[in-house]
């Protein structure tokens, strides 16, 4: 089977830990402390969801860009 690509969203939480979260597969999330290990569960999480879900049809979700908005109070 071919290798296949998702977009993986990282972000930092309060307490300095990495969460990478995968938007096309809902529900598909890790954390880490460092970039190294996050890149590796995450990759472990993508696999067991696709394994979870075997035969259920995935979208592919093209990518846009990332857009920072600013929302005054």
């Amino acid at each position: 089977m071919p290798a296949r690509r998702f977009l993986v969203i990282i972000e930092q939480d309060e307490d300095g830990k990495y969460v990478a979260s995968v938007p096309s597969l809902p529900g598909c999330h890790t954390q880490a402390d460092n970039l190294a290990d996050l890149e590796e569960r995450i990759q472990e999480a993508i696999r067991l969801y696709l394994d979870e879900n075997a035969g259920a049809f995935l979208a592919e979700n093209k990518f846009i860009g990332v857009h920072q908005v600013e929302v005054q109070p």
